[in-house]
């Protein structure tokens, strides 16, 4: 079978276009946004860097490499909605939408384009088939896993997709580019969205055109605190960098776009039991006739947590947790779990 592998310069990436060694295979890098030339960050992507040392690798295996230009609809379905999340008080996870809309939409469309079977990336997880179902499982390293960001992918994109680093440790994968003399066998890994990888949301989303106005700090009831920079500057649970100060702990317990104001409390008010989920997907294409019991999580390093899923009429999906979660933010993903299997997953509302 033919396969196209999405190849961002990293060891990740390049160790999957080995390990597909019995397939013939195409390597490509998705340019997703214009990174300035004088950026040499090694958080980020898209760089000239990152094309050479993904293109030494294609030359090394000796197969074909191309880049692709997907910086337009990158901006559109991705910076755009980011941007607008932030100034709607929602804090966004880019790095969802980017595996859904560009390496699992764009990709495979591409694949098909050249005649490729198979997309392959170097995400840690696994696929694997049951009772004639396609299933998304956790990966075996469980401080890799990348289950979490992939929720989003169909029986369709499931039987087209490999991920053939979903039984290694990094360490392991690391060695295998080692002894076959990869250029990038000890490069860092990213840490930060790719297109701010200073760390620096806010600073971006003014750049972007897309900066909110200074509003009030007020309390739980309304009580007026002081003066914030904007609400693109804060997301629920953060008690740094807020600029006040009311003799004891504080924290962003709500964002409200539609008055401008940050509710301040103590954190106490950051607890909940209950996460609100719109855009559910179900990973086997079918919702569930009575609630599901589960494991679910609400960030992608959290340690997910017992809950019950009840499925509503509208494709939403109430989950009840059964103790308070802290920091249930709208915008992040709610991923359901039964053992190491990914249910599906949607947006908190």
């Amino acid at each position: 079978m033919k396969a196209l592998i999405a190849m961002s310069g990293g060891v990740d990436s390049s160790v999957a276009a080995l390990l597909m060694k019995d397939h013939e295979r195409i390597g490509c890098t998705m340019r997703l946004f214009d990174k300035p030339e004088d950026d040499d960050s090694e958080k980020s992507c898209c760089s000239l860097k990152e094309v050479e040392d993904a293109r030494a690798v294609c030359h090394r295996l000796r197969i074909p490499y191309y880049v692709f230009n997907f910086t337009g609809d990158f901006e559109e379905k991705i910076i755009r909605k980011f941007v607008d999340c932030y100034r709607r008080g929602v804090t966004p996870n880019p790095c969802i939408d980017c595996n859904r809309y560009m390496k699992f939409d764009k990709l495979l469309l591409r694949a098909r384009e050249l005649g490729c079977e198979l997309a392959v990336t170097g995400h840690y997880a696994r696929i694997e088939q049951q009772d004639g179902k396609y299933v998304l499982k956790k990966a075996l390293d469980p401080a890799k896993d990348q289950s979490y960001v992939l929720y989003c992918l169909t029986q369709e994109q499931l039987a087209r997709i490999r991920f053939p680093l979903g039984e290694l440790t990094k360490d392991e994968v690391r060695r295998i580019a080692a002894e076959n003399g990869f250029v990038n066998a000890q490069k860092p890994d990213s840490q930060d969205i790719c297109f701010v990888p200073d760390g620096d949301y806010a600073g971006f989303i003014e750049r972007f055109g897309g900066g909110t106005p200074a509003g009030d700090f007020v309390t739980v009831d309304g009580e007026v605190l002081g003066r914030h920079k904007g609400i693109s500057h804060y997301t629920i649970g953060q008690r740094k960098h807020l600029g006040i100060s009311v003799g004891r702990p504080i924290y962003v317990v709500k964002i409200s776009a539609d008055d401008n104001t940050v509710v301040l409390g103590d954190e106490s008010y950051l607890f909940s039991t209950v996460a609100q989920v719109e855009d559910f997907n179900w990973i086997t294409g079918t919702t569930p006739a009575a609630p599901v019991r589960c494991k679910a999580k609400t960030r992608y390093r959290q340690k997910e947590k017992p809950a019950t899923a009840h499925p509503n009429e509208d494709g939403s999906v109430t989950v009840i947790f059964d103790e308070p979660i802290r920091a249930i933010t709208p915008g992040q993903a709610c991923v359901l779990y039964d053992g190491d299997v990914v249910l599906g997953g949607g947006v908190i509302m």
